[in-house]
């Protein structure tokens, strides 16, 4: 496999202008920024560094999805539309259909701090008027990828998404959801996400065990049976020999998302550890990539779609 460089220059947009160049940037598809938004550059930070999935919390205050942690520290001039939407529309149609412009896909993960309900009754018109943008989910053409998946976590609404004729995100299920369910629809449950120290005694010292093992593949095996993403949160993610052997068994087992605050820490253990990135051939050190807009046209496949 060769990842050729893009071949056109990308205009930039107000929006994308002032974001640092970036070189030899390969996406990841295990990669996942938890807590995307505290980084320095919220979205671009992750992007240079390969990543394929954002966590972005919100909340709903007078009319508007401000992206924060806690509500005392909203901050307005950081809407979900400035921080994420906006900036993904103008990557997207500067790339030909898709962020790092080899059709790989993004995952959007929103976390609703706010009342379900409410949040996503606005959150579904957000997300419908970028509908060029995400994937839609109907009950009568079924799923339609988009460049951008969205996921709805935190504070869900599942009655109203289930009612829904038409939407353009999928919810976040949870492990008791999975197990306890013979089958859960992968055009609703789209994720099934859940704290690792709920399920797993192992914290990545010694050995896992063949108990929790076979659990941890079990578990694997029913959500991909599904058609559903697993995501783990809450696990090691100081630097060290621990947070390596967790991250090598969540690949071993075929775990779609690793969450990580350490965005440079996990695209360097992928690169050496995930055998679906590690034949990937890196850009010529002397081609830079645009503002952020990451553009690169390149053959690899990518094993989902979202």
């Amino acid at each position: 496999m060769k990842i050729l460089p893009f071949a056109a220059a990308v205009a930039l947009t107000p929006a994308l202008a002032g974001i640092a160049c970036a070189t030899s940037v390969q996406p990841l598809e295990r990669a996942h920024a938890h807590n995307d938004y505290e980084h320095t550059r919220p979205l671009f930070d992750a992007l240079d560094n390969g990543f394929t999935s954002v966590e972005a919390d919100v909340w709903l205050v007078d009319g508007q999805l401000y992206v924060a942690h806690d509500y005392d520290e909203i901050d307005t001039s950081k809407t979900l539309q400035s921080l994420y939407l906006d900036p993904l529309r103008e990557m997207i149609e500067a790339n030909e259909g898709s962020v790092y412009g080899d059709g790989t896909k993004m995952n959007l993960l929103i976390d609703v701090k706010s009342s379900a309900s409410a949040t996503w009754e606005l959150l579904d018109s957000v997300l419908a008027s970028y509908s060029d943008i995400f994937t839609a989910f109907s009950t009568s053409d079924g799923r339609t990828d988009g460049a951008v998946t969205a996921h709805i976590s935190g504070n869900r609404d599942y009655d109203a998404m289930a009612d829904s004729d038409l939407r353009y995100a999928g919810y976040d299920g949870r492990s008791n959801d999975l197990l306890f369910s013979d089958m859960l629809d992968g055009d609703l449950v789209t994720m099934v996400s859940q704290n690792w120290t709920k399920l797993f005694s192992w914290r990545g010292v010694g050995e896992m065990s063949a108990t929790e093992e076979q659990f941890l593949a079990d578990y694997v095996a029913k959500a991909h049976a599904n058609g559903q993403i697993v995501r783990f949160w809450n696990t090691p993610d100081a630097a060290g020999a621990a947070r390596d052997a967790l991250w090598a068994k969540l690949i071993e087992h075929d775990v779609d998302l690793i969450n990580t605050d350490d965005l440079s820490g996990l695209q360097a253990f992928l690169l050496a550890n995930d055998p679906n990135e590690m034949a990937a051939v890196p850009l010529p050190g002397g081609v830079w990539l645009l503002g952020g807009a990451l553009a690169f046209v390149g053959t690899r496949r990518r094993r989902r779609a979202a």
